[in-house]
């Protein structure tokens, strides 16, 4: 990011751009990442308001989850603002403020189609219970199904019969939940409609996903009912990098994934070291230095292009002095790490793209760009990081991505460092 204009203003704006630029950077970065693990054919969802760092730390966290690839957000507000997709189910509260079936009296449910009406919605779930738990691969296992269970499902179905998910660990996912769950999308079935699916928020996530897999497909073929073995499987609890890691290697049926407090807080890396420095001042380069050489600055105002290889991928970002030409497809240029001398290489890029696009332009008489909409950084942030190599982006050991100078840039700084250094004097 380059900032232009009146020192002190420039300068009272440095904590505001770093604290935006920081989080949102940092959160993004870690919605990639789980991303990426997780797979692209995974549907992840972001949980994370009650633990995340206050009011603004959910909201913001949610939409720069989103911009790094999250499906959608159970975060209501933020869908109301940025127009996220919002998902979730009920909570385990909601299945225990039930006591019975008794406590539903408006039990009716129309047909899916507007032809007729089922007066006892509840007795039909019973009913179907009844048949689960006298099929044969199922004797046995059924038969602790927890009623007052089956009646918070039910009532949750009547109010959302075409958007129905049930949270079914509040007791017991396989001797209790997953019968409850089945007979009240059973139920719907009979009405036309469809179930959405279950969410696990414990135990063995791997094991109890593929279990209820099994039990979903022996249902579909039982009572011939399409579809139902596709049913979609939810995980949550305190899921991270690792524990998407684990499932991987353990094999799962899981189809989404509901991430929070180890997204929204990073608590991998909890904070992102950006920083703002004076780089020019009356068109004269200014330059700090440090014994600490990643502290070192670049010196004068600059242009930077992103050059791709010959496989599509990026290869290094090259800095010039704004007075440069810049680098041109498939021209030969010299890319120099800024201190290491003997880090160097020559590229010709097949594609050349410039990061650096005015957005505000104050008085300068630039024509700005429109900040981008919501998709669209988030269509550049996949593109982005698709256009990276493998090695670039994996979890451990991961090759540095390399940023370098221009031949000229790169004798100018070192030519400053000289003159701005001061020469030690032995006695």
């Amino acid at each position: 990011m380059r900032v232009e204009g009146p020192l002190l203003i420039v300068q009272l704006l440095e904590t505001a751009f770093l604290n935006l630029v920081n989080y949102a950077s940092l959160v993004t970065t870690n919605a990639a990442r789980h991303r990426q693990v997780a797979g692209n054919n995974k549907m992840l969802l972001e949980f994370g308001l009650r633990r995340a760092q206050g009011p603004d730390g959910g909201i913001s966290a949610s939409k720069y989850c989103y911009i790094g690839g999250f499906d959608g957000t159970s975060n209501v507000d933020a869908g109301r603002r940025f127009g996220i997709p919002v998902r979730g189910t009920h909570s385990h509260a909601f299945v225990s403020s039930f006591m019975g079936a008794e406590e539903i009296h408006d039990r009716s449910l129309c047909y899916s189609n507007g032809d007729g009406k089922c007066d006892d919605f509840i007795g039909l779930t019973q009913y179907w219970l009844g048949k689960l738990q006298e099929t044969e691969a199922f004797l046995g296992l059924f038969m602790e199904a927890n009623q007052s269970e089956l009646a918070a499902f039910a009532s949750y179905a009547l109010s959302f019969p075409t958007k129905f998910q049930a949270l079914v660990d509040t007791f017991d996912v396989m001797r209790s939940g997953i019968p409850n769950f089945c007979a009240v999308a059973l139920a719907l079935h009979k009405l036309g409609y469809k179930a959405l699916g279950i969410r696990l928020d414990s135990g063995d996530l791997a094991y109890l996903s593929k279990q209820c897999r099994r039990v979903f497909s022996i249902i579909e073929k039982e009572f011939g009912v399409p579809g139902f073995r596709s049913l979609s499987i939810t995980a949550s609890n305190d899921i991270k990098v690792e524990t998407l890691e684990a499932l991987n290697k353990q094999g799962h049926e899981i189809d989404a994934l509901g991430i929070g407090t180890h997204l929204v807080t990073c608590s991998s890396q909890p904070a992102l070291g950006c920083v703002y420095k004076l780089v020019e001042i009356k068109s004269q380069p200014r330059m700090k230095l440090s014994e600490d050489i990643e502290k070192v600055t670049i010196p004068c105002k600059k242009e930077v292009y992103r050059l791709y290889g010959v496989e599509g991928f990026a290869l290094v970002d090259i800095m010039t002095g704004i007075d440069e030409p810049a680098p041109k497809i498939h021209e030969r240029i010299l890319c120099r790490h800024p201190f290491i001398e003997s880090k160097r290489a020559y590229v010709a890029p097949t594609k050349v793209e410039k990061l650096y696009k005015c957005y505000w332009a104050g008085k300068s008489g630039i024509t700005a760009e429109p900040l981008p909409a919501l998709e669209d950084v988030r269509s550049r942030c996949k593109a982005q990081l698709a256009a990276m190599r493998s090695d670039h982006l994996r979890v451990l050991n991961p090759t540095p991505y390399k940023v370098s100078v221009t031949l000229q840039l790169y004798d100018f700084i070192h030519y400053l460092w000289l003159n701005e250094a001061p020469v030690g004097e032995l006695r």
